[in-house]
Formats: structure tokens, sequence, C-alpha cells
């Protein structure tokens, strides 16, 4: 069974930002970072099953604005590397969550340096900048209100409404330092802030091409290959009704039964697996593991 354990950990591993090896979460010992093991966000991005197919849905959510996706479209090399993206973003989502307060300024800074350098013209002759803080917002949003559907469907269903206002209003300052303004700090807010982006929202050629490469792409072994596809169901299972109608991408009842039947018995096993991960790695710097 260890043998086991240590084979699923390392092909775990192999698709986070662990990979990249940039980051030490367990120094400076007693640093909390930007939040702490007593926050809403450790406890909502703790867990890599939810997170990973939260990812996914995000990812899926953000490609309908139209100047997000000119920007990946434009500056992105997500055809030719697709798992070092989701390693990166991995890598910025853990570090600044989990990482010390050193790393996670270290991460924000590169990525608003990074941002400054993504800029063009979208089809619609529209001037886009990934610096914009409207865009930042949109970009956000769609990824923390993914990350807290699925921890209430695949960790915790009973998190109290106030602690997920709590969350939205903690990991609002990942937002903020990026540069987004306005950004939603409760589930209302969120709620109204999606309904109001809706107009704004497109699904062109572009979209069902990004969206096929994502679908596509090979998992990292033999071993995570159903995994793999069980994940992308899942995030695809996890959209509004409204986004997936959108995308073009229906499940009927019965397949997203089976998705999340799938989902619930894999999960346990995958958390059983992950000794070394990030919230492991920071809950030792603090002491607590």
């Amino acid at each position: 069974m260890e043998a086991l354990r240590r084979r699923i950990e390392t092909q775990v591993m192999s698709l986070t930002g662990a990979a990249l090896g940039q980051l030490d979460l367990e120094s400076p010992k007693g640093d909390p970072g930007l939040f702490g093991p007593q926050s809403i966000s450790w406890q909502v991005h703790g867990d890599f099953p939810s997170m990973l197919v939260g990812g996914i849905s995000a990812l899926m959510l953000q490609l309908l604005h139209p100047l997000a996706l000119a920007g990946v479209w434009d500056h992105s090399n997500f055809r030719q590397d697709l798992l070092g993206r989701l390693r990166r973003t991995s890598q910025f989502i853990s570090g600044t969550t989990f990482g010390s307060t050193r790393d996670a300024e270290w991460l924000i800074d590169k990525v608003r340096t990074i941002h400054l350098k993504v800029v063009g013209t979208a089809p619609d002759g529209r001037p886009y900048a990934a610096s914009d803080p409207d865009l930042l917002t949109w970009v956000h949003v769609a990824e923390v209100s993914s990350f807290l559907a699925a921890h209430l469907r695949y960790r915790n269903p009973a998190l109290p409404r106030a602690d997920q206002d709590a969350y939205y209003a903690e990991i609002a300052l990942i937002a903020e330092r990026l540069g987004a303004r306005d950004v939603p700090r409760s589930c209302i807010e969120v709620q109204d802030y999606l309904r109001r982006m809706r107009p704004a929202l497109r699904c062109d050629a572009r979209s069902h091409e990004v969206m096929q490469i994502l679908l596509e792409a090979p998992a990292p072994s033999r071993l995570a290959e159903p995994v793999g596809k069980l994940m992308l169901k899942a995030g695809v299972d996890l959209l509004p009704d409204w986004a997936s109608d959108m995308l073009g991408l229906h499940q009927s009842a019965l397949e997203r039964r089976m998705v999340r039947l799938g989902l619930e018995n894999t999960a346990p096993v995958l958390r059983w697996a992950m000794r070394n991960g990030s919230a492991h790695r920071a809950r030792r710097r603090m002491g607590i593991e």
C-alpha cells in the first residue's frame, strides 16, 4: 500500500506548482503568510481534489470573456504546454495562500510584471491588457467562485454561509494586490457580479478551440488518465447552467450523477495519498503537523 501511496502522490504532485521547485513552503518557521492556518482560505484551498475540479471549471468560465480569451490566445503557449500553465497557476494559488509572506509577495510582484506585457487587440477591435483592473476582477471571481463551489460539492457542503462570505472577503486581498477593483466580497456580491457580467460574455470559434484543447489534453501517465478525464467532466458539471449552455457542454442527468459519484469515491484516495502538498507543508512550517 505504501508503494501505491507514493506513486499516486508523485503523479498528483507532478500536476502542481510543487513540480517547479521554486518555493519552500516549510520556511521560515512560524510565518503565517498572508492568511494563516485559521483562515477560511487555507480551509478551502487545502483540499486538492476539489481545487483541481474548481480550477478546471474556472478556466472554462474565464474563456467566455472575449478580452480574457484574447490574452490567452495571443500570449499563452497553452497549445504546447498546457501542463506547464496548470503548474504555474497552481504555484501562484498555493504560494499566495500557503507560502511565507516573502514568497507570496514575490509571486504577486512576478505576476504583476508579467501582466504588464500582456497587451493587444481583440478580434472585435477592443484593446486589452492583463493589468486592466476590471479584467483582473473577472478572472479572480471566475476562479474563487469555482473553488468555493467545488469545495461545497466535494469537501464540505455544510460550510456556513458566514464562512463562505469570509472566504470571499479574505481572498479579495490577492485580486486587489494584483490591481483588481470593486472586487466582490460576499456570496451575494459574487452572484450579483456574475449576473451583471453575463451580457458581456461570448462563446466563439476561439472559445471552442481552447475548450477542445483542454478536453483532449493528454494525461501525464496511463495511471492518471481515468482520474484526469473524471476531473474534466466534473469541471464541466460544476459550471453554472448558463455557462455550460454557452459553451455547448451538455451532460445528461445520469452522466452528472455518475461524475459526482466517481469524484466522491476518488477524492478520498487522493487525500489519503497526499502527504506533502502545499497545505501539509505550510502546517509543518507553523508547527501544527
